[in-house]
């Protein structure tokens, strides 16, 4: 199951990096350390999988916001990737949350 799980974190990872500007790089590097506390999370049983469903819901959101941003115009607003910024900041916030609560992979 774990297995699974991290599989499908790594191939929503890939999909969501797509070619980016160097403004943007920042933003598709730091969806891939994410997918990486999830991972790990999943591999050390600090994430149930009921918290990995919703941390690869949030984290499935936040790329569809991103392609769809980059798909109206070459590139993102700076109001765009201040909305993505936010997103990923509530989104480490929710990791770091679920990691460290009480709850385990059993």
């Amino acid at each position: 199951m774990r297995t699974r799980i991290a599989l499908a974190a790594l191939a929503c990872t890939l999909g969501a990096v797509a070619v980016a500007t160097p403004a943007d790089a920042g933003v598709n590097q730091r969806q891939q350390k994410q997918q990486a506390r999830i991972s790990k999370g999943v591999n050390n049983g600090s994430l149930t999988a009921r918290e990995v469903n919703n941390l690869q819901r949030q984290q499935a959101h936040i790329a569809a916001y991103e392609a769809r941003s980059r798909a109206d115009g070459p590139g993102m607003t700076r109001n765009e990737r201040a909305r993505l910024h936010l997103m990923q900041d509530r989104a480490s916030k929710n990791i770091h949350a679920k990691k460290h609560n009480r709850r385990r992979a059993g």
